[in-house]
């Protein structure tokens, strides 16, 4: 609308209408039609220093000059409209459009490229919607810190000696734009609690809060709306709740919201993996990464902010942060092992007990360096020294009562055992053990054993002393004895000679009387 105010001004100073077309640098024809249509208006003539209104010059024009659609042929997908619309109010993207059309009508035969130019004119002639607004936001400094992981491609891993894909690992303090930078393999939630610690260390303090993306390090289950919460990693709760920060994971799908720490890992590979050359090995990267973040990164001048993401941490973000904690955070992992027929659940590739009516149930074992604790609904049902991989931590309580002693293979114990019963308990378990220089007699020590735990220790010693008069070293032998309460009856009186020797033999005879009596001589048969 300026353009014909300079059209209006030149005419009535009385200049000629191709100078004015020159002057302003559009074509006679152009400038026939505007003066024509202002004439028609009486717009034309004038005090040149008293122009008329910009609306008034529009509205002479568009009555003069209606507006005329460009021609152009109807929308092949205009029979599917109806179908595209309601796509479209569900949010639906236009790839999404077509994948749900092609899957849902047989008869559908449009193109992407259709579906989406039908998209752009639907948009445009809804125009702006509410949700299409981006809502600025002011981060006051210590309160808010975005983190996320970039790939950055394949880089040499000096400890497993291969090429592997890593990652850059950005933590980013909002008001100063302040950042931390890492390379890491994996974004494991060990590496995830590390690299956190690591960033806090790094600036001096603890942002009040964290805001993540939703990977399971972070968020076991994402919140898609307001109806829904998330759920957040156990041991990353355990992390927030040592130093004391707030956990705001980031909407599904909503990369925008933490625009931040995106722009950031974008920054950190354009400006510094561009020009790292032909250095692969982590171990030196990480080194120059770390100088980069305060010669380059932290001395720019931010786009956003105007200044200098390191002054302005040093000078006004530094004092905000939360104190690191004074004592230094124990690592928590929380595992879900299933109890096993054996009692145990496998944790960290170790095995630890639980009271055994929890055979078949999935736990949730808090691990530390140095502990192993097991719940079962929010109880503490279990406590272990933590094991090295491989081991076991079994408590006998864990285990059936009746059943529970039968893990003890060793001699020693029934021994031990045996002798608590009584002195001919254990003289007579020894002689079990004894009974067979082969044939491992453990077996038959314990059903002994336990056997006589249920006798009170008088008749348990006697039992014993009659199997071990009679040389009966079995089950069987000590079960009859009790049963039919021989243990009772006193054992048979044997008396001895002095000098070894019987004096009447019952059926011994004269060696002489042998010596003379008459061999056969036939092999007949008497």
């Amino acid at each position: 609308m300026h353009r014909l105010q300079d059209i209006v001004r030149l005419h009535r100073l009385g200049e000629r209408a191709r100078a004015i077309a020159r002057m302003l640098k559009i074509s006679p024809n152009t400038e026939r039609r505007y003066r024509h249509a202002l004439e028609q208006a009486g717009l034309l003539h004038g005090d040149p220093d008293e122009l008329p209104e910009l609306a008034a010059l529009q509205r002479a024009v568009e009555a003069a000059l209606p507006f005329q659609p460009l021609p152009q042929q109807a929308s092949s997908l205009e029979r599917w409209r109806p179908h595209i619309e309601a796509l479209i109010d569900d949010g639906a993207a236009p790839k999404a459009i077509f994948d749900r059309l092609r899957l849902e009508h047989a008869d559908f035969n449009g193109t992407l490229s259709a579906v989406k130019r039908l998209y752009a004119s639907t948009r445009r002639k809804r125009g702006i919607c509410v949700t299409d607004v981006a809502i600025p936001v002011d981060t006051a400094p210590g309160k808010v810190a975005q983190v996320d992981f970039g790939a950055v491609g394949k880089l040499w891993d000096p400890q497993e000696k291969r090429g592997r894909t890593a990652y850059v690992f950005v933590m980013v303090l909002g008001h100063s734009r302040h950042q931390f930078a890492r390379i890491v393999f994996d974004q494991k939630l060990d590496t995830w609690l590390s690299l956190h610690i690591a960033a806090f260390e790094h600036f001096g303090g603890v942002p009040e809060v964290i805001v993540p993306d939703n990977l399971k390090s972070a968020v076991v289950r994402a919140a898609f709306d307001v109806r829904t919460e998330p759920s957040l990693n156990r041991s990353y709760r355990e992390l927030a709740r040592h130093f004391g920060f707030k956990i705001d994971p980031t909407p599904a799908y909503s990369p925008e919201k933490k625009g931040k720490v995106e722009s950031a890992i974008r920054y950190v590979k354009s400006n510094f993996f561009s020009t790292i050359g032909d250095e692969r090995n982590v171990n030196v990267l990480n080194i120059m990464v770390a100088r980069w973040v305060i010669e380059i990164a932290g001395t720019r001048t931010h786009g956003t902010t105007c200044r200098q993401p390191l002054v302005a941490f040093e000078t006004t973000e530094r004092a905000h942060l939360l104190s690191l904690p004074a004592a230094k955070w124990q690592r928590v992992w929380w595992r879900e092992p299933a109890i096993h027929r054996d009692c145990c659940g496998l944790v960290e590739q170790a095995r630890y007990s639980v009271p055994w009516r929890l055979v078949g149930k999935r736990l949730l074992a808090r691990v530390t360096d140095k502990s192993v604790e097991l719940y079962w609904e929010n109880t503490r049902v279990a406590t272990h020294e933590r094991q090295p991989p491989g081991g076991r931590s079994v408590q006998d309580e864990h285990l059936p009562p009746e059943r529970g002693e039968y893990r003890q293979r060793e001699r020693s114990y029934w021994v031990e055992r045996a002798e608590t019963l009584g002195v001919d308990v254990h003289r007579y378990v020894n002689e079990v053990f004894d009974s067979d220089d082969v044939l491992n007699q453990l077996t038959k020590v314990q059903a002994i054993i336990r056997h006589l735990e249920t006798f009170p220790r008088t008749r348990a010693n006697a039992a014993c002393r009659r199997a071990s008069y009679f040389g009966g070293y079995s089950y069987a032998t000590i079960k009859n004895i009790l049963r039919k309460g021989l243990d009772l009856v006193p054992l048979p009186q044997l008396v001895m000679p002095s000098n070894g020797a019987l004096e009447c033999p019952r059926f011994a005879r004269n060696t002489q009387e042998l010596l003379d009596s008459t061999l056969e001589t036939s092999d007949a048969s008497h």
